[in-house]
């Protein structure tokens, strides 16, 4: 009995506890919102009445439901009608964005355009890096296997260096970087694919120039090791060809292996000492002691660079194969994601570089062991003894004017009692010092032109008297074997 009681009681209690709380809460007042200014902060608050806010509100639930075109009217419509509005940076930026979400050739490229345009007219605005951003994601977006056209790629990896180079203070540069690093993934594996066809095919010198080009330009590339290693199996087969012709001399075969085996023995070493963590390691070293050459040893910091690159990277797994074989763009989960990507273009090697250093390598060859070629002989000075290559010209001066030989020359004789004498000249002179040279004979003058004309009752000159009385000498028929007329007179003196 007692104990019902208590029950009771307890549920009374409990029912008045109830009620009272009920009729607190029905009493109790609502609360009231608080008023906000939701003007002042527009970009914030969706609640904002502002007729341009409302347009762009309206433009971002229409894009992202899909209606592209509704978007697009309704961001043109607040750009034209509202110019001076907060909005306007966002509204032509999302004008990009629907072309670029609407996908496509043609999209695309008007969504570049819009994004180019936002640049030019916006350069100094934080959203200025975003748009340069989407440029790159563009050409991203339309990137083809490696082994397909390159255009997209190389655009990609140009619009990303802009990026970085342009907007360095930008927080969208550790994403640019790193697809930068996918894109540099897809470039080395397209080029370490044609220079691994050209070495099949024993073009060895296109081969060392593709794969040249692969370890001086992109160093991050995720099988640099067995570039290199093909780089030095390129040489070495150069070397082996040279060890099978039959058209070279011993000796200078001998020489020309050795030289590209030393290339071939520096390829195997930059893979041990740049990749020393690099799964194909171990195969530059048997090929180092295959060729009893000395294994490097990496440093410590190269090992350190090593190890860090390759825990950065995914694995190769199935699924990546299946998907690449049905996926439009390359697989790139093999790209690094730690290092400094390549920020220019180094020059590229060609194989006609190639091609002019192997023939260096065969002319030094050739050349190696013969005697050196003798210098020119130059001419010897003045006043020093003729050389038997190339004796000493003479210092007879030439006549100039006044009285001569008659044979273009003049002979200068010393004076009489000042013999000089050369110090330097190796034979000196024999004989009394003031003998002088004597004169040279005066020829005998010519016989004066004979007139054929006679005079008809003038007077004759002495010339003609002189010439009446000399008679020309009579020419031998037999000596002379030339029918021309003999020179009379003066004329014997001109020599043509």
């Amino acid at each position: 009995m007692n104990r019902f009681r208590v029950i009771m009681t307890a549920s009374a209690l409990a029912a008045l506890m109830l009620y009272g709380v009920s009729a607190e809460a029905k009493d109790k007042k609502p609360k009231q919102k608080k008023n906000r200014d939701l003007s002042a902060n527009p970009l914030a608050n969706v609640n904002s009445k502002q007729p341009d806010k409302a347009l762009f509100d309206k433009a971002m639930i229409a894009m992202k439901k899909g209606r592209y075109d509704v978007a697009r009217l309704d961001l043109q419509t607040m750009l034209n009608t509202y110019p001076d509005s907060e909005y306007r940076m966002r509204a032509k930026l999302a004008v990009g964005d629907t072309w670029f979400k609407e996908g496509g050739s043609a999209a695309l490229m008007q969504a570049e355009a819009e994004y180019k345009d936002f640049e030019t007219f916006f350069p100094n605005a934080p959203e200025a890096a975003e748009a340069q951003m989407k440029v790159a994601d563009i050409f991203y977006s339309e990137m083809e296997k490696p082994d397909r056209d390159p255009t997209n790629v190389q655009r990609a990896e140009q619009e990303y260096r802009n990026m970085v180079n342009q907007y360095p203070d930008s927080t969208l540069i550790p994403r640019a970087k790193q697809k930068l690093r996918e894109v540099q993934e897809v470039l080395g594996e397209r080029e370490t694919q044609i220079g691994l066809y050209y070495e099949s095919r024993e073009n060895y010198p296109a081969a060392i120039a593709r794969l040249q080009t692969v370890t001086d330009t992109y160093p991050l590339y995720s099988k640099s090791d067995q570039v290199l290693l093909a780089i030095g199996d390129s040489y070495a087969g150069e070397a082996h060809s040279i060890q099978l012709s039959s058209a070279l001399p011993p000796a200078v075969k001998e020489r020309l292996k050795t030289v590209y085996q030393d290339k071939a023995a520096a390829a195997y070493a930059k893979v041990i000492t740049r990749y020393p963590m690099a799964p194909h390691v171990e195969d530059a070293r048997d090929r180092l002691i295959a060729m009893n050459r000395p294994i490097p040893e990496p440093t410590p910091d190269a090992i350190a660079e090593s190890d860090a690159e390759e825990r950065s990277r995914q694995p190769l797994r199935f699924t990546d194969r299946t998907l690449g074989l049905v996926k439009h763009g390359p697989i790139v989960v093999e790209a690094v994601h730690v290092g400094e990507p390549g920020m220019e273009d180094s020059k590229r090697t060609l194989a006609p570089d190639i091609n002019k250093e192997n023939m260096a390598i065969f002319t030094a060859a050739y050349n190696n062991g013969k005697p050196a070629t003798a210098p020119a002989p130059a001419p010897t000075a003045a006043n020093e003894p003729p050389r038997s290559d190339q004796p000493s010209e003479s210092n007879v001066p030439i006549a100039t004017g006044g009285e001569g030989t008659g044979v273009g020359v003049e002979v200068v004789n010393a004076p009489a009692g000042k013999a000089a004498e050369d110090p330097n000249a190796v034979v000196k002179a024999v004989g009394p010092a003031g003998t002088s040279l004597p004169a040279v004979e005066k020829p005998a003058e010519a016989p004066l032109q004979v007139n054929d004309i006679k005079s008809t009752g003038a007077t004759a000159t002495p010339v003609d008297q002189a010439n009446a009385k000399k008679k020309a000498p009579k020419v031998d028929e037999d000596e002379s074997s030339s029918k021309k007329k003999k020179k009379k007179g003066l004329k014997k003196l001109n020599p043509f």
